[in-house]
């Protein structure tokens, strides 16, 4: 069997990526290569000779991501942050931008011992994982209503305490219940949400509207209705000074925000834009005792 050049065969699959209108051919060639070889992206040179069965397997990654498959759903995992979650068919795709939603959560309980965090649609778990991961002392809950999405949640948190990392207390619940999380009422330091945001029949791209779960993608028909549901009941989660951050469509710059000032009990309410300038998330803060 005469082995053939990497080099040649990720040349190729960047060409055919590159016609199918991948965004980013090299990386993704390059990620399907280091991950059928089993090396990281940086090793890949390393490796300049492999087997024919590997460059046919490579082809036929290949080939799927061209038809538009997910990137991360060909390689098993996503990453956010400091966490690498397992990911597939009926779950949503964490997204890079959504690091700076944790940065800031981050940031905010970063003077507080043991915070209390709350992440409401977790879908894979990412943002509580990825709060656990930096913070052990933390005690986080994650919230989702999907059962396949749970699903995909309990395989990451059992993944993430099987190598060492501190439990996510993990809830099938509904953020739109009246009574959702009543237990931790009035004490929780950070509540964090990526919900679904997206106006009802806003085209998509083919990696999104084939593949990620319409119902953690759509948000109604102004693409609000998941998010009215968390700003009402984390207002009502929030100790006095505790944070929120909602993620939300890049149309949502003004209207999020307004929404959180709405809420008496909340405030310095920010909007922050993704690297791209774009609006992103909203935050805000519960009012102190007495404030007005």
């Amino acid at each position: 069997m005469t082995r053939q050049p990497l080099r040649l065969a990720i040349l190729e699959a960047e060409r055919t990526l590159a016609a199918a209108g991948i965004d980013s051919p090299r990386v993704d060639a390059e990620l399907l290569a280091a991950h059928v070889v089993g090396v990281d992206r940086g090793r890949l040179l390393l490796q300049p000779l492999v087997d024919p069965p590997v460059v046919e397997e490579l082809r036929q990654l290949v080939e799927r991501r061209a038809a538009r498959e997910p990137l991360q759903h060909l390689l098993g995992t996503a990453v956010l942050g400091p966490v690498t979650v397992a990911v597939g068919p009926g779950v949503f795709t964490p997204r890079p931008e959504t690091e700076l939603l944790l940065e800031w959560g981050l940031h905010a309980i970063a003077g507080i011992p043991s915070p209390l965090v709350v992440d409401l649609c977790t879908g894979s778990a990412a943002l509580a994982l990825g709060v656990a991961a930096c913070r052990p002392d933390a005690v986080v809950h994650a919230v989702e209503a999907d059962s396949v999405a749970l699903t995909w949640a309990q395989r990451n948190i059992s993944a993430h305490v099987n190598g060492g990392g501190t439990p996510v207390t993990l809830h099938a619940a509904d953020v739109r219940w009246t009574d959702l999380l009543v237990e931790l009422e009035s004490h929780v330091d950070l509540v964090l949400c990526n919900p679904p945001y997206v106006p009802d029949g806003t085209p998509l791209p083919p990696e999104v509207a084939g593949w990620d779960p319409p119902d953690a993608v759509y948000g109604g028909p102004d693409g609000l209705e998941i998010i009215r549901a968390v700003i009402a009941g984390s207002a009502g989660l929030l100790r006095y000074g505790g944070c929120l951050a909602i993620e939300h469509d890049d149309t949502h710059g003004e209207i999020v925000p307004a929404l959180l000032r709405r809420r008496r009990v909340l405030t310095d309410v920010e909007e922050h834009h993704d690297l791209a300038g774009r609006p992103r998330f909203a935050t805000a803060r519960r009012r102190g005792a007495g404030a007005s």
